[in-house]
């Protein structure tokens, strides 16, 4: 009866979680004009402590192998309001940038994914809400996990 009892408390619980998700999109609104909206669930974990989410913005352009680029612009965290979610907006992609080595004017160009400059832009890992992210339309928005080892290491006395 006890294992009844957990299976039915198991499905139930699995059946909010999806209906929640689908409730707190309620609280994103649609993309804008000229704007796309991308949106991540992520997956539950036992310590969401130890985890962050990278964002990475960008977009995919032809170019030579032998500089670095980057676009200008910034992921901005907007409150909603009477929500209190975090949502991310790059309103625009700035000019593309870049180290000005000499390159084989015949070099063949590759594409590349270039994306924004400066500091990797690191979130709180929290799978009870969506990571939403509006760019503008032609901008892909991809992401990194990073994980905390389990162990911490003291630093010795100076």
């Amino acid at each position: 009866m006890k294992t009844l009892n957990l299976i039915t408390v198991l499905w139930f619980l699995a059946a909010m979680s999806s209906v929640l998700a689908a409730d707190n999109m309620k609280a994103f609104p649609p993309a804008g004009q000229g704007m796309t909206r991308h949106v991540l669930q992520l997956p539950k974990q036992d310590d969401e402590s130890a985890f962050k989410v990278e964002l990475i913005v960008g977009k995919t352009v032809q170019l030579a192998e032998g500089n670095r680029y980057f676009f200008g612009g910034k992921i901005k965290a907007v409150n909603i309001e009477g929500w209190g979610f975090t949502r991310y907006v790059v309103s625009e992609l700035g000019p593309m940038a870049g180290t000005l080595m000499a390159v084989d004017p015949n070099a063949p160009k590759v594409p590349r994914f270039i994306t924004l400059g400066g500091e990797p832009y690191l979130i709180r890992y929290n799978s009870l809400l969506p990571v939403v992210v509006y760019v503008p339309k032609g901008v892909e928005v991809r992401y990194r996990i990073w994980s905390a080892a389990p162990e911490t290491k003291a630093i010795e006395k100076g």
